[in-house]
């Protein structure tokens, strides 16, 4: 049941029931919640359930959006929202994609085919549906909407290929960017949830091909051929289960990508088998990063990225620890270590536990200059966890060296 307006009759709704990681992730508290998903996961439904929830409770009149990248996606929305609703508690303008309830708040159903149209209104809250086939002006131009209310807003959709705004703003979320959230929903899950049977899954892995059936049905994007690591072999190594050992296993190697303010210090640690140990990320003043990376690194050999303002915290933290080396990021020197990254992701020698550092690994790009190859994050986007993996690997390939003994003899 929601209650309408002081004073008026409460109206009783029946709303379709949510599997438990449907509800998870649609009601998490965060401001922006980013969910890729598998189709007929529930995705819509449950973010129908999740905003009709705030307009009847809405006590201030005011408009929530749901947005579509075309007009007949948003008449979709509009035609379910007429089922789940009595028809005596609302009117409805079915040229505008109108409908408002009793408690004068209006439920408004819009295409983000032109984001100029989506400027102006001070609104409550927002879906985007579909969000990886939307534009990326039309996210801004909801995001204007929300500034005043300070309004949430759910973001869902399939996983379209890298190369879109919503798979890098999912990315963000997933490395825990302020107020995101980021939540993946799979056909299995919607299977456990009770949403859809098993053998149409199976029946769909056998009749798609490969790449199609991983993006519609398991949430994960296709290999479009610009990661250099390759995104099957970085699912292949990642192993959650790690994660429970880690601070079991003895560290062999430390890579350390140092930053202050825009960006974040990350501490890797790898076991002599190349397992997973340590990932401790953070924004810090200079003194303070200096001493939680000789706190984490102890005596163990470590590479610490000394490139530009680097290389003065790097010659302290060596005047304090011998374990610690300079490694100075060019564009040749990231060619040469991102390319031994990518052929240990490739040859199965390393094994992660950390989801935001996998999120960045796929994230990751490669474009061929006119000077050679470049290895970045996409724009918008860090590269700091990577870069630490890949001076971890480096230092941990290389044997420390032990000092000679001259016989007295």
């Amino acid at each position: 049941m929601a209650t309408n307006a002081p004073g008026a009759l409460p109206i009783r709704v029946t709303m379709p029931a949510l599997y438990a990681k449907q509800r998870r992730a649609i009601f998490d508290p965060a401001r922006i919640v980013c969910i890729e998903a598998s189709t007929k996961a529930g995705k819509t439904v449950g973010c129908l359930v999740w905003q009709g929830a705030r307009v009847l409770s809405d006590r201030h009149a005011r408009e929530h959006w749901w947005v579509a990248p075309v007009y007949p996606q948003a008449q979709i929305a509009f035609r379910r929202v007429l089922k789940m609703f009595p028809r005596s508690q609302y009117e409805k303008n079915e040229t505008a994609l109108t409908v408002t309830f009793r408690n004068g708040a209006r439920w408004v159903f819009k295409s983000a085919e032109k984001p100029d149209n989506l400027y102006g209104e001070d609104v409550a809250d927002a879906v985007i549906d579909e969000a990886s086939r939307c534009r990326e002006e039309a996210w801004h131009a909801v995001r204007s909407t929300l500034t005043a209310t300070r309004g949430p807003v759910r973001m869902i959709g399939n996983v379209k290929g890298r190369k879109n705004f919503f798979y890098h703003l999912c990315r963000k979320a997933q490395a825990g960017e302020r107020e995101m959230a980021y939540h993946k929903l799979t056909a299995y899950d919607a299977v456990a949830g009770g949403v859809l049977a098993a053998e149409e899954i199976d029946a769909a892995e056998r009749q798609l091909p490969a790449h199609v059936f991983r993006e519609l049905y398991l949430a994960e994007p296709s290999d479009d051929g610009g990661n250099p690591f390759g995104l099957d072999a970085i699912r292949a190594c990642y192993d959650p289960a790690l994660a429970a050992s880690a601070g079991e296993r003895p560290t062999t190697a430390f890579g350390v990508d140092l930053a202050k303010s825009v960006d974040y210090t990350w501490i890797v640690g790898l076991d002599a088998e190349g397992r997973q140990t340590a990932s401790e990320r953070f924004q810090k003043p200079w003194g303070e990063t200096e001493a939680e990376v000789l706190r984490l690194v102890g005596s163990v050999p470590a590479s610490v990225d000394s490139t530009g303002v680097g290389d003065p915290i790097v010659e302290a933290m060596q005047r304090k620890a011998r374990s610690v080396e300079g490694f100075k990021f060019s564009s040749t020197s990231k060619q040469q270590i991102m390319e031994g990254l990518a052929a240990a992701i490739q040859q199965r020698r390393i094994r992660i536990w950390d989801a935001r550092l996998v999120a960045e690994l796929e994230a990751f790009e490669y474009v061929h200059t006119r000077t050679g190859v470049r290895y970045s994050a996409p724009e918008g986007l860090h590269d700091d966890g990577v870069c630490a993996l890949a001076l971890a690997l480096h230092r941990h390939a290389r044997p420390v060296a032990t000092p000679r003994i001259r016989s007295l003899a």
